[in-house]
């Protein structure tokens, strides 16, 4: 692999000790989904996980991190977050919050630390791809190693199949 330009996210993980890898991809601005980098990866869509930025009633901004192949559930959010209420950040506001654009919003290295919360099943995972920062670059890293590095829990975060 060719020497890729280190991002904040990637700055951020060298300090705390962290390995992982930066993976390029190829974009492709009419997908942004989770779907085209896992493929364009050549990975499971259930390991590339999406950071979803939310504004709650009570607790304000919060990050989810959820897999590529699902949604984030608004009222699973909500109860892991404190909140009665959540609603995506409207797009326009993302940028000047966290300093990333759509489809390179990191869970790592935004201008504010907001609370995080990663879907239960990166657990599971020996490693998991989350954006590092940018479009067309993501980290592979193992999901205890970026918990911690971004004081973040684990919770249920998309809907379960008994929910109906």
């Amino acid at each position: 692999m060719s020497k890729e330009k280190k991002t904040n996210a990637a700055r951020l993980l060298d300090r705390e000790g962290v390995s992982y890898e930066l993976i390029p991809y190829l974009v492709d601005e009419h997908d942004l989904s989770a779907a085209h980098v896992a493929a364009s990866l050549g990975e499971d869509v259930k390991s590339v996980f999406k950071t979803i930025v939310l504004r709650g009633d009570k607790q304000g901004c919060l990050v989810c991190v959820v897999p590529g192949d699902s949604e984030v559930d608004l009222k699973r959010a909500a109860k892991a977050s404190g909140n009665k209420k959540v609603d995506p950040l409207p797009l326009k506001e993302l940028l000047p919050l966290t300093g990333y654009i759509r489809g390179g919003c990191s869970p790592i290295g935004m201008k504010k630390h907001f609370p995080t919360y990663f879907d239960a099943s990166a657990e599971e995972q020996p490693f998991i791809y989350v954006s590092a920062g940018v479009r067309g670059l993501q980290l592979k890293v193992a999901p205890a190693d970026l918990l911690r590095c971004c004081a973040a829990v684990y919770a249920p975060l998309t809907p379960d199949e008994h929910d109906s």
